[in-house]
């Protein structure tokens, strides 16, 4: 088996490394924590510049007609940089979910839109409870006379405050098992009864609580088929998960490459800490877990870009990323020693965007449960 990079995705790769490294050091991630907007629209027209948002579209909707796996690249790539903003919620809660579910008029209407970098756009699936299961879906879709009224609250909603569009999932139906009952809204970020409040995150990212006052959706806002949109939820979520684990790969490995560093110069008892087996060992081990989880989610993300069953995979992948995330944090934390935990080393973004990401589209409990389902017991 070959696990390498084609000669494409490689040169994706270093241009997005490139890009990156000039365009997005920690100066503008620290700026964009207090910044409300959370992004800099002059970054976000030159990614657009460099095709990014289009990458895994079709032609026909100004894509590139790339893959997932060819996005799983670039992703890894900007969750090494901590990239700010909502490239994320864009293209993969947004973007990709209305090219798997979309009709052709809803695809050429959003995709190019996005693909231009002209549209933000987000999820609202999340309420109270934080949980990714049918049941946990309350905020209320009725039937009028035009369309759809929405009522009700989500939480965790990733740049909700600046999105032109969210992809609301609502309960259309009372009764009846849960996964039957639901179904998606594309909605206008300005929308009349839409309210807004940013949370105070750990990762300093972009999270709202987005309150629906009977807010009026046209008909054909609605995404796929009424009454059935736990399917189209349970694809997003995959992918959401994936993609997800392949930022945290990212930022695994630049923790890696600053720790191998910092052992090299780091002088202790006149020689390097890095000559002491212990921080060999340490060291082993961190490379051992961040190739492992690029491993587990590069084989995800080739069975969801092939169009083959991943539940398996992608439950494997993210089980075993929450836990191999800490332990490379941890000690690269060990590592480094108190500077690290410094507001001004670069060591305490991954940190916290790691644990935010952990929790993210379920924890290593969630899909820990879906693996044993798929063994059968």
């Amino acid at each position: 088996m070959d696990f390498n990079l084609s000669e494409e995705q490689e040169m994706l790769r270093k241009s997005a490394r490139d890009f990156l490294d000039d365009k997005c050091k920690k100066t503008l991630v620290k700026e964009m924590e207090k910044d409300q907007r959370g992004y800099p629209p002059e970054l976000w027209k030159e990614m657009a510049e460099l095709g990014w948002f289009g990458l895994a579209f079709p032609e026909q909707y100004e894509g590139s007609g790339m893959s997932f796996l060819d996005m799983a690249v670039l992703l890894e790539e900007t969750g090494r940089a901590c990239l700010p903003g909502p490239f994320f919620s864009t293209v993969v809660l947004g973007g990709l979910t209305i090219l798997d579910a979309g009709n052709e008029d809803q695809k050429k209407t959003y995709l190019p839109k996005i693909a231009r970098g002209e549209a933000v756009m987000t999820m609202a699936l999340t309420e109270t409870d934080a949980q990714y299961t049918a049941d946990a879906i309350k905020l209320k879709a009725e039937a009028d006379a035009n369309g759809f009224i929405l009522s009700g609250s989500k939480l965790f909603v990733p740049y909700a405050n600046t999105a032109d569009y969210l992809l609301c999932v609502a309960r259309t139906k009372q009764g009846g098992p849960a996964e039957d009952s639901l179904s998606i809204f594309i909605v206008d970020g300005n929308a009349p009864g839409i309210e807004y409040s940013l949370l105070n995150t750990i990762a300093n990212d972009k999270q709202c609580e987005v309150v629906f006052n009977r807010v009026k959706v046209p008909s054909d806002r609605l995404l796929g088929n009424l009454n059935q949109g736990w399917n189209i939820i349970q694809r997003t979520l995959e992918r959401a998960a994936v993609t997800k684990c392949c930022e945290m790969v990212g930022m695994m490995q630049r923790a890696l490459e600053m720790t191998v560093s910092y052992a090299k110069d780091r002088k202790q008892f006149s020689r390097p800490i890095g000559s002491f087996q212990v921080i060999h060992h340490y060291c082993a081990n961190m490379a051992t877990d961040t190739d492992a989880a690029r491993f587990a989610t590069y084989q995800a993300a080739w069975r969801i870009s092939e169009g083959l069953p991943a539940s398996r995979e992608v439950a494997i992948a993210k089980a075993w990323m929450n836990e191999a995330y800490n332990r490379v944090i941890t000690l690269a934390h060990q590592i480094h020693g108190a500077i690290a935990c410094t507001i001004d080393h670069e060591l305490q973004y991954y940190t916290k965007r790691g644990k935010a990401a952990d929790l993210s589209y379920g924890d290593g409990d969630f899909y820990r449960e879906i693996v044993a389902k798929e063994m059968g017991l």
